[in-house]
C-alpha cells in the first residue's frame, strides 16, 4: 500500500468516526457534574461538611454545579482515567479551548516552554486562571511578544481536586481577562494519612520516557481537632523526541514524492545555508570588514559559480546544481525535535484551623520548578541585524565575505605585518595582488556549534485567608495571595557579531573542516547568553454575603465585596546590548494597582425561576476604569428540563507588553512570497501554484513586525451572551446544549493591516516604489529591513524582512458556537457499571471584522498570526466509557477528536477563503488537513485497602498526525495544538498508586 492510499483510507475512518461523534459530542452536563465532581481521591478522614459548594463564576454556596452559566468539573476520576498527568494537558483537552491555545510542544515561540489555554479561541490574555479561585503571577514572557498568561507547567497536578471551567464571560466576578471564560483549578483542602504515586512509562518508538512521582502527607482531622496539616511533593520527566526518529513526513519539509513541494533546499541549492560552507567570489569595499561584501559575482563565467569547502566531508551524499555541487543535507531530519526535554518538581503545604465556632482559616504555601530544553537549527552566518540595531551589522546584506588576508589582531590584516593567505578563501592565492577584488561571499551554517535555549521557571506563591459568620446573618471572607515567577532563560549557539568579525578577520574558525574547531573557538563565537525575567503579583480579596429575605423559590442573597492588587512585569531584552545576530531584542516592563468593587444578587423568584444579576468596578492606576455588568437566569419548568442563559460584558486590560512605553518586540511569521514574485525569480508554475524550481529565495521565510508599546491603549471591550438547555429525561441520562456568542471590541492588534502591507510591498516593482505603498497602508507601517537581494537575480526587488506595524484599539472580533453534553451512567448487572461522558464544541463562526472586510477564521488555519498559527478547527470532542467491575476492576476508552481545517488564512492578505489561497501554495492539492482521532485506554485494579494499580496506552491504534503542509516551518507538516498524540504515537505507561 503507497502512502496516498493509506491516507485516503485514513481519511475514510477518521470521516466514518466524524460522523459517529458528532451525533453525541457534548460539554460535561450539569447532572454529570453533579455526579462526577465529588472527588474520588478524597481521604476516608476528611471533615463532613454540609453539600453546599461554591461554583467558579459566583460567590455564593449552593447544593448543586447548575448554575445559570456552563461549567465543565474535571475530576480528578476523569482525568486518571484519561491517562492525563499533568495540569496543563487537562485543561487544554477542554473543547472550548480554541485559536492560540499553547502547547509545551511549541518550541518556536516568544515563551517556548510555555503552557496556556485559549477559551473560545479568543487568545491567552482573554482567559483567566485561577488556583483556588485567586490569582497567580503570569509567565514573565509574553506569548506573540504581547499576550500575558499563567503557565499552566507550573500549577502541581498530585494536589488537584478539581478542574472547573467557567464557559462565558465572568469579568463581573473576577475584573479583567474573563472574557473567553475562567479556569479555576481547586487544589485538596484537607488531607489525613499517607498518599503516594509513581507513574512510568515509553513511547513504542523507544522514546519519550516519562517518570512521574508525587507524595502527600497529612494530619489532623479537621472535624474533631479544629486543624489540619498537609505536605506535598511531586516530579516529572519528560524525554525528547526528535524529528527523525518519527520519519517522514514530519522531519522533512520536501513532500515531492506525495505530490507537494520540494520545500529542503539544502540538497539542491549552495545558497541555502548548511553545515557546507558554500562561497563565491566578489568585492570587498572596506578590506576591514567582512560586512562589506559586493553585490556582484565576479567568477569568470566559464567556472562555476560557487565553490563547496570542505567538499570531501560530506556525509549524506552529494549534488550537482548549475552553479558548483555541493553536500546534501535534510536539517530538519538532522536537528529539529518534536518534544522538548521536561524536568517539573514542586513542593507545596497548607494548614487549615479553626480559630472559633464561627471562624476557619488557612494559610498555604508552594514552590514549582519547571525547566525545558530545545534543540533548534544551528544558527547561520547570514543574517539581519537585530532589531533597532544600524543595517550596518547585517551580514546579509549585501553579504558577509572572508577576506584575502588574515592576520593575529584581525585589524587591517591586508596591510599587517603578520598577515597571511586566508586558508578558508579559495580565492586567496589569486589575487592575493588585488585583495579587494577576491574576496568569498560565504553561505554557512554552524553545524558544529549547538543551538537551543534552557528555560528554567520558578514560581513563589503563598496564600492565607480567614472566613467566617457573623450572628448567622453574615458570611464573610478575606483572602490574600502573592505570587512571584521568576524565569531564567540560557540561549545556546547564537552568534556574536563583534566575535564573527574578529573570527573571520584572524582565520581562528575553520570553515573547510568545521569539526577541527576547539570547543574555545566555538565558545568564543557563540558565548552563552543568560536572561532573567520575573513577574509579580499580589492581592487582597474581602467579601461579605448576606441573606436578606426568603422568597418563593428560596432565599435572596446578596454579596458585596472589594479587591486591591498589585501586578508588576520585567521581561528583559535577551539583546540588550544588540550584540548578537538572531536573537529577539522583545522586552516588556510595566506595574500597576488596580482596585475593584463588586457585587452579585441571586434571586430565587420561584422554585422554577433563578435570577443572578452581578456587577464589578476595576479602576487601574494607568488611568482607566471599567464596569462590568452580568446578568443570568436558569427556568425549570419540569424536573427534565431547564433553561438558562447569561448576559456579560467585560474587558480586557492592555498588557505591559502592548502599554509600556519601554516595551518592544519584532515578532516573525513564516511567509511565503507570492506566485508572481517567485515566478520572476525563477520559479515554475503559474500565477496560482507555482514551485520555487531550486531557488531558496522563493521558499517560505520568517517575515517580521517590529513594534513598540503604545501607552495610549485602551482597553479592550466584550459583550457575550448564552443560551442553553438542561435536559435529563431519565436519572440514568442527562444533556446540555449551550449556544455562546463573544463580541470583542476595541481590539489591541498589532498591524492589522499587515497583509495589505506586505501585498503592496510584493506588488512593487523597486524598492523605493515598496516602501512609499507600505507607507500608504496607513500610520505606523514602513518597511524596516529588507533582505539581501537575490544573488539569482540582484537587479529585483529584494524580500522584505522586518515592516514596522503599531499597536492599535481597532476592529471587533465576533465568535459564536454550540456546546454539546451528555452523559450515560447504567448498572448492565449487579456488578457491572457502565459510565459515558462526551463533551464537545462546534465552532460557528469566529470573524474579524476590519476596515477592510471581515476575516473568517473558523475551520481554517487562521488567525495564523496568532500563537502557533495551528488555526481555528470547527469541531472538537472527547468521549470517555467506563466500565466499572464491582468495586475491584475499570477499563477506560477515552477517545478524543479534533475536526478538519482549511490550510487558508485570511489574516494573510486574501479575504477568500477558496483553496486558491491555500497557504501552502499548491491550489485545491493539500488545502485540508484532515480529521484526526485518538484513543487512549486506561485500565485500572484496585488492591489492599487504597492501592490502585493502572496500565495505560495511550493513543492505542497509533494514529498519525494528519499532515499539514501549511504549518510553520519550525514544526514542519504538523500541528503541535491540536495533534500532538499523533507525533509522539502510541504510549505505554504503568502506575501504581496507594493511600492509607
Amino acid at each position: 500500500m503507497n502512502l496516498a492510499t493509506s491516507l485516503r483510507g485514513q481519511r475514510l475512518r477518521v470521516s466514518a468516526a466524524a460522523i459517529a461523534l458528532s451525533t453525541l459530542v457534548c460539554a460535561t452536563s450539569a447532572w454529570a457534574q453533579d455526579t462526577a465532581v465529588a472527588p474520588a481521591t478524597a481521604p476516608e478522614t476528611a471533615p463532613k461538611e454540609d453539600n453546599t459548594i461554591v461554583v467558579t463564576g459566583t460567590l455564593f454556596r449552593r447544593a448543586n454545579t447548575e448554575t445559570p452559566s456552563p461549567v465543565t468539573v474535571l475530576t480528578t476520576d476523569y482525568l486518571n482515567k484519561a491517562g492525563i498527568s499533568n495540569v496543563s494537558d487537562a485543561i487544554r483537552s477542554i473543547s472550548a479551548d480554541g485559536a492560540g491555545s499553547i502547547g509545551t510542544g511549541f518550541q518556536s515561540g516568544f515563551s517556548a516552554g510555555g503552557s496556556a489555554v485559549s477559551l473560545r479561541g479568543l487568545g491567552v490574555s482573554s482567559t483567566l486562571v485561577l488556583v483556588d479561585g485567586l490569582r497567580s503571577a503570569n509567565f514573565p514572557i509574553n506569548d506573540d511578544g504581547h499576550n500575558a498568561y499563567v503557565d499552566l507547567n507550573s500549577i502541581p497536578f498530585s494536589l488537584v481536586d478539581k478542574i472547573e471551567v467557567l464557559k462565558d464571560g465572568a469579568s463581573a466576578t473576577y475584573g479583567a481577562d474573563a472574557i473567553g471564560g475562567v479556569v479555576n483549578i481547586k487544589l485538596k483542602k484537607q488531607f489525613v494519612g499517607l498518599e503516594g504515586k509513581a507513574e512510568g512509562g515509553l513511547a513504542s518508538r523507544g522514546d519519550a520516557a516519562h517518570q512521574r512521582i508525587s507524595l502527600t502527607a497529612g494530619f489532623g482531622n479537621y472535624e474533631e481537632q479544629g486543624f489540619n496539616v498537609y505536605v506535598n511533593g511531586e516530579y516529572q520527566h519528560d524525554g525528547r523526541v526528535s524529528n527523525a526518529s518519527r520519519g517522514f513526513p514530519y522531519n522533512t519539509t520536501d513532500l515531492s514524492s506525495i505530490g507537494g513541494i520540494d520545500k529542503n533546499t539544502a540538497d539542491s541549492a549552495m545558497t541555502t545555508a548548511s553545515p557546507t560552507a558554500y562561497v563565491t567570489r566578489v568585492a570587498q569595499t572596506d578590506l576591514n570588514n567582512p560586512l562589506s561584501g559586493g553585490t556582484a559575482l565576479l567568477n569568470p563565467a566559464n567556472a562555476s559559480q560557487y565553490t563547496a569547502l570542505g567538499l570531501g566531508n560530506c556525509t549524506s551524499g552529494t549534488f550537482t546544481a548549475s552553479n558548483g555541487t555541493g553536500c546534501k543535507y535534510d536539517l530538519v531530519n538532522q536537528y529539529r525535535q518534536i518534544q522538548p526535554l521536561q524536568e517539573r518538581y514542586s513542593a507545596n503545604g497548607r494548614i487549615s484551623f479553626r480559630v472559633s465556632d464561627t471562624i476557619e482559616g488557612y494559610v498555604t504555601g508552594s514552590y514549582s520548578h519547571s525547566y525545558v530544553s530545545i534543540w533548534g537549527t544551528p544558527q547561520v552566518i547570514r543574517n539581519t541585524q537585530p532589531f533597532g540595531a544600524a543595517p550596518s551589522v547585517a551580514s546579509s546584506n549585501p553579504g558577509i565575505v572572508l577576506p584575502v588576508y588574515i592576520c593575529a589582531s584581525g585589524v587591517n590584516c591586508a596591510t599587517a605585518a603578520n598577515r597571511t593567505l586566508n586558508p578558508n578563501n579559495p580565492y586567496a592565492a589569486a589575487y592575493a595582488a588585488n585583495p579587494s577584488q577576491g574576496a568569498a561571499r560565504i553561505y554557512y551554517m554552524f553545524g558544529d556549534i549547538a543551538s537551543g535555549s534552557d528555560r528554567s521557571n520558578d514560581v513563589y506563591r503563598a496564600t492565607a485567608g480567614l472566613h467566617g459568620r457573623i450572628a448567622d446573618a453574615w458570611d464573610w471572607r478575606v483572602d490574600g495571595v502573592y505570587a512571584y515567577d521568576k524565569l531564567k532563560l540560557v540561549q545556546h549557539g547564537f552568534i556574536n557579531i563583534a566575535a564573527l568579525t574578529q573570527a573571520i578577520n584572524t582565520g581562528s574558525y575553520n570553515f573547510v573542516n568545521p569539526s577541527l574547531n576547539s570547543d574555545a573557538v566555538r565558545q568564543a563565537l557563540a558565548p552563552d547568553k543568560t536572561t532573567p525575567s520575573h513577574s509579580e503579583t499580589y492581592a487582597l480579596d474581602a467579601s461579605v454575603t448576606r441573606k436578606l429575605f426568603t422568597l418563593p423559590g428560596g432565599d435572596l442573597q446578596l454579596a458585596v465585596g472589594g479587591q486591591i492588587r498589585h501586578e508588576m512585569l520585567e521581561n528583559n531584552n535577551q539583546n540588550v546590548a544588540l550584540d548578537t545576530y538572531s536573537l529577539t531584542t522583545a522586552s516588556a516592563f510595566g506595574s500597576h494597582t488596580v482596585s475593584a468593587a463588586f457585587f452579585e444578587l441571586d434571586a430565587p423568584v420561584f422554585k422554577q425561576l433563578e435570577v443572578n444579576a452581578s456587577g464589578r468596578f476595576d479602576h487601574y492606576s494607568e488611568g482607566f476604569s471599567r464596569f462590568s455588568p452580568k446578568f443570568g437566569f436558569k427556568f425549570t419548568p419540569t424536573k427534565a428540563i431547564a433553561l438558562r442563559g447569561t448576559y456579560s460584558q467585560g474587558f480586557r486590560a492592555p498588557t505591559f507588553a502592548e502599554s509600556g512605553p519601554r516595551s518592544q518586540y519584532a515578532g516573525f511569521v513564516s511567509s511565503t512570497p507570492p506566485c508572481a514574485y517567485i515566478l520572476a525569480h525563477g520559479g515554475t508554475g503559474n500565477t496560482t501554484t507555482c514551485s520555487a524550481n531550486g531557488n531558496p529565495y522563493n521558499t517560505t521565510y520568517n517575515l517580521g513586525r517590529g513594534v513598540v508599546g503604545n501607552p495610549n491603549l485602551q482597553p479592550e471591550t466584550s459583550r457575550s451572551f448564552t443560551f442553553g438547555t438542561i435536559v435529563q429525561p431519565v436519572r440514568w441520562f442527562s444533556l446540555t446544549v449551550d449556544y455562546y456568542n463573544v463580541k470583542k471590541s476595541n481590539l489591541i492588534v498589532t498591524g492589522p493591516d499587515i497583509g495589505k502591507a506586505v501585498s503592496a510591498y510584493f506588488a512593487s516593482s523597486n524598492l523605493d516604489a515598496a516602501k512609499a505603498a507600505v507607507a500608504a497602508v496607513g500610520p505606523g507601517y514602513s518597511v524596516n529591513t529588507v533582505d539581501a537581494v537575490d544573488p539569482l537575480y540582484p537587479n529585483l526587488l529584494p524580500r522584505p524582512l522586518i515592516i514596522n506595524v503599531p499597536y492599535v484599539n481597532a476592529n471587533y472580533m465576533v465568535t459564536s458556537g454550540i456546546d454539546l453534553s451528555a452523559t450515560a451512567n447504567l448498572r448492565l448487572t449487579d456488578k457491572i457499571r457502565w459510565t459515558s461522558r462526551i463533551e464537545g464544541t462546534y465552532l460557528l463562526t469566529s470573524n474579524l471584522h476590519t476596515a477592510t472586510g471581515i476575516q473568517s477564521y473558523a475551520g481554517t488555519f487562521g488567525p495564523y498570526d496568532l500563537s502557533s498559527g495551528n488555526g481555528s478547527p470547527r469541531l472538537r470532542g472527547n468521549w470517555q466509557n467506563t466500565l466499572e467491575f464491582g468495586e475491584a476492576f475499570s477499563l477506560s476508552l477515552t477517545t478524543s477528536y479534533v475536526g478538519r481545517i482549511k490550510e487558508v488564512a485570511t489574516d494573510q492578505g486574501s479575504l477568500s477563503t477558496d483553496c486558491s489561497q491555500n497557504l501552502y501554495g499548491t491550489g485545491d492539492a493539500f488545502c485540508y488537513v484532515s480529521p484526526f482521532i485518538t484513543n487512549d485506554l486506561t485500565a485500572s485494579m484496585k488492591f489492599g485497602n487504597g492501592g490502585v494499580f493502572s496500565l495505560m496506552v495511550k493513543n492505542a491504534f497509533d494514529a498519525r498526525a494528519p499532515i499539514a503542509p501549511a504549518a510553520y516551518s519550525s514544526a514542519p507538516n504538523f500541528l503541535t495544538s491540536w495533534h500532538y498524540a499523533g507525533l509522539i504515537g502510541r504510549e505505554y505507561r504503568a502506575s501504581v498508586s496507594f493511600k492509607m
